[in-house]
Order: structure tokens, then C-alpha cells, then sequence
């Protein structure tokens, strides 16, 4: 019973959406534009990913947030509000200094993305874990080999599920919400944005 628990937080630890939105533009960057692109990358992932980190661990520190997954619903509109106008920065400073088309894309299936989940999460516990996991899911099935893309990442969306259900802080249905509403928000952005 114990090491359930052990594993689910390993699996929430490891692929929080921090790291996740870190990583995601860092490879997508380097698969696609080679040492250009992670540099592309590295604007998205420090502006989308690195500052709201910062801004969560302060936040846990000063007692603004409970922990550093914002358990407590009633705390993520003010950080919604932070990470939206700084990916809307982002994007705005991405496509202004002409950034490759594909990562002006991962930025906007970010917002999308927030477009969906950040409403939902006033009057319910969707899971931002899983839709920022099925986003970068269906993103990088976008730019390599779909097929194994989607096997091995859809299993490690259903080990993401599994962990935050394990450990209490969603029910089932919060985090398979959260998985399709991230899906879908990256499969319609780039349906939109990247032929």
C-alpha cells in the first residue's frame, strides 16, 4: 500500500506540469531547428515554465500556496492570471521576432490549453497534470513518429492519471478531463497553426 504511494509521487513529482512545460519547448525547439531552436526554446521554456516555478516556490514558502501542485483550488486563479499574461507575453514576443512557426505553436497550444482548464478549475478539480501531459503527448506525436508517440505516451498519461488519483488530489474523472481538454486544445492549435 505504501509504495503505491511512494510511486504516485514519484510520477507527480517527475511529471508536474513545470518540468513538463520546461522541457517540452526545449525539444520541440531542438527536433525542428537544431541548436536555433533551443535557443527558441529556452525564451519559452524560461518565460512559460521557469518563472511560474519560481512564482509557486515562492509562493509555497510565503504560505500563499498550500504546496507546489495548488491543491487548494480556491488559490489558482491568481496564478492562473500569471502564467496566462506571461504566455500571452511569450507568444507575443515570439511571433514579433519572427520565431519558427512550430514553436510559436507550442506556446499557443499552452494558452489553449489554459483557455480550457483555467475556467474549469473555478468550479471543479480538473487535473492540469494530465492535460499538460496529453498536450506535449500530442505535440511531439506532431513532430516525431506518431504511432510509438502515442503508445508510450498515452501509457504514461494513464501512470499520471493513476498517481494523482492514488494519492487523492483528483478523481478519475478530473484527470481524464484534464487529459482530453489538453489533447484536444494541442491537437486544434496545431490543426490551426502548423500544416
Amino acid at each position: 500500500m505504501r509504495q503505491g504511494r511512494v510511486a504516485a509521487r514519484a510520477v507527480t513529482e517527475v511529471f508536474a506540469p513545470a518540468p513538463l512545460v520546461i522541457g517540452l519547448p526545449l525539444v520541440v525547439g531542438a527536433t525542428t531547428n537544431g541548436w536555433a531552436g533551443v535557443a527558441w526554446g529556452a525564451v519559452a521554456s524560461g518565460l512559460c515554465g521557469g518563472i511560474p516555478a519560481v512564482v509557486i516556490r515562492a509562493g509555497v514558502r510565503s504560505g500563499r500556496f498550500s504546496d507546489r501542485h495548488i491543491g487548494d483550488r480556491k488559490q489558482r486563479p491568481w496564478l492562473i492570471g500569471v502564467i496566462v499574461a506571461l504566455v500571452v507575453l511569450t507568444l507575443l514576443l515570439l511571433a514579433a521576432l519572427g520565431a519558427p512557426r512550430v514553436m510559436v505553436a507550442a506556446v499557443a497550444a499552452m494558452l489553449a490549453t489554459l483557455a480550457i482548464v483555467g475556467p474549469v478549475t473555478h468550479w471543479w478539480k480538473i487535473s492540469f497534470h494530465t492535460a499538460v501531459a496529453s498536450g506535449s503527448v500530442v505535440f511531439l506525436a506532431h513532430i516525431w513518429p506518431a504511432l510509438p508517440v502515442y503508445l508510450v505516451g498515452g501509457l504514461l498519461v494513464a501512470v499520471i492519471a493513476w498517481g494523482r488519483v492514488r494519492l487523492g488530489d483528483h478523481t478519475a474523472a478530473q484527470a481524464v478531463a484534464g487529459a482530453a481538454a489538453g489533447a484536444a486544445a494541442t491537437w486544434g492549435t496545431l490543426a490551426a497553426l502548423v500544416p
